[in-house]
């Protein structure tokens, strides 16, 4: 077994130990880079779908609002907006899922769960909480969740859930008169729920864990050839040399000439101290003969 084999092979196996080092220190810190690049795609979602609620109450709505009596459009309610153009974005975004869940809804497609009930009722606990990020577990799998309170802030949406005799006659025709009424000024009545499946986390931490070992064994191999390369040129061809000249000089052979290792390495001084030592087995083996 040679010095080059027994040196690429501890390095080699330090090699596969640093990387082995780096995934496993290197996995939590890109999961947690990944969940929060998910985070920022969620806040995104949310963003938007503020700012349709937004233009529907101060643009659509006003425009719209005079109808309601005789025909009630889903289209002047900022929460039927904000999912409507969700639903759209969802079909270039499918990972993502928004839902405007409520305790007590006009439409019963926007009852909250249980699960959404809970935050829901977090969110009126504590009026400083702005956002709840959970992991959530169903049958269809894991997914981060992030969920923003609404709050009624505003006196026109107490015209449509303050009593069902306030209500446009046309909502309560389409909606009826149990559901979605009863909202107070400062009540937070529910929640936008979006939510982003675990594997997506799961899926960005392998891409990037994947760049960054790649990353990492270029460096090595480019490390071991330049050692490699070192080691060959500085360690085994001196010794090598002198492992020949050694080979002739115990056979006899005084004719072949001294190897001269120039510089003040270790490698230098150790063929100095062999070419003494030549020369004083010359002089020794001469001594002898004569």
């Amino acid at each position: 077994m040679g010095l080059r084999f027994k040196y690429n092979l501890v390095l080699l196996l330090a090699c596969l130990l640093g990387l082995a080092g780096a995934a496993g220190i290197s996995y939590t810190i890109v999961q947690r880079f990944a969940i929060e690049e998910i985070k920022h795609s969620i806040n995104i979602v949310h963003a938007n779908a503020n700012a349709v609620r937004f233009h529907t109450v101060k643009s659509v709505t006003p425009l719209l609002s005079e109808d309601n009596d005789i025909l009630f459009l889903p289209e002047t309610v900022a929460s039927f907006a904000a999912q409507s153009v969700f639903a759209r974005m969802q079909e270039d975004f499918p990972e993502y899922s928004y839902k405007e869940a409520a305790l007590n809804p006009t439409n019963p497609a926007d009852l909250a769960n249980p699960l959404e009930a809970s935050m829901i009722r977090d969110f009126r606990a504590d009026a400083s909480l702005t956002e709840i990020s959970t992991v959530i577990e169903n049958e269809n799998g894991s997914f981060l969740t992030m969920a923003y309170p609404i709050t009624i802030t505003q006196e026109g949406c107490l015209r449509c859930h303050s009593t069902p005799e306030a209500a446009p006659p046309a909502m309560v025709d389409l909606y009826g008169s149990d559901n979605g009424f009863g909202w107070e000024l400062g009540e937070t009545v529910g929640a936008q729920i979006i939510s982003a499946p675990m594997s997506l986390v799961q899926q960005r931490t392998w891409e990037t864990g994947v760049v960054l070992i790649a990353g990492l064994s270029t460096v090595f191999l480019f490390v071991f050839a330049m050692t490699n390369l070192m080691l060959g040129r500085i360690v085994l061809k001196p010794v090598r040399q002198m492992s020949q000249v050694a080979e002739q000089v115990s056979m006899g052979d005084f004719s072949v000439p001294e190897y001269q290792m120039p510089g003040n390495d270790e490698i230098s001084s150790l063929t100095s101290s062999f070419n003494r030592m030549r020369r004083s087995l010359e002089q020794a083996m001469r001594m002898i003969d004569d």
